[in-house]
């Protein structure tokens, strides 16, 4: 059981500095890593398995020290596996993030091509410049009304909260 163990333990080691490695490595080299570690992780599990197993045929007073030192070994391991786990989740979600980043990015947002086209239609339809300024007046107009009638809802609704309470 003795040199399992051994060999067990130094693979959990090799994998925490394995786990270091992914914080340096490159993104193409990253899943490599990942793999890497993913395997060993998976490994050192099956060794655990094997360690239960043997630690349970020890003689009686060192059977309880020898499954101790398993079950260390084993919250280790799940200790890694978690911190595995995480780490590709905050990969996948700052991947995303990046995508959703470039894809924003690559928008083009032109409301003056718009209003453009919109006089370019109206043009077409018949709509004298007359009218046309008009319009653009009436909408100049909406939008103090829309702030006035914004800032006259909050003053009552201010009122009403500062009176019934």
């Amino acid at each position: 059981m003795e040199p399992l163990y051994q060999q067990t333990h130094k693979q959990v080691h090799e994998i925490q500095s394995h786990m270091g490695r992914l914080e340096t490595a490159d993104k193409q080299s990253l899943h490599l890593v990942e793999n890497e570690i993913q395997a060993s992780i998976d490994q050192v599990f099956s060794h655990l398995e094997r360690l239960e197993i043997l630690s349970s045929k020890e003689p009686p007073n060192k059977r309880q020290n020898a499954k101790l030192r398993v079950d260390q070994l084993k919250y280790d391991v799940q200790h890694l596996q978690t911190a595995l786990r995480n780490f590709q989740h905050q990969r996948y979600a700052k991947e995303q993030q990046e995508r959703q980043r470039e894809e924003l990015l690559s928008r083009t947002f032109t409301t003056n091509g718009t209003q453009k086209k919109l006089l370019d239609i109206a043009n077409m339809l018949g709509l004298s410049n007359t009218v046309m300024r008009l319009i653009e007046k009436r909408a100049f107009q909406d939008k103090y009304f829309m702030i006035g009638g914004m800032l006259l809802t909050c003053v009552v609704m201010f009122l009403v909260v500062q009176y019934l309470t």
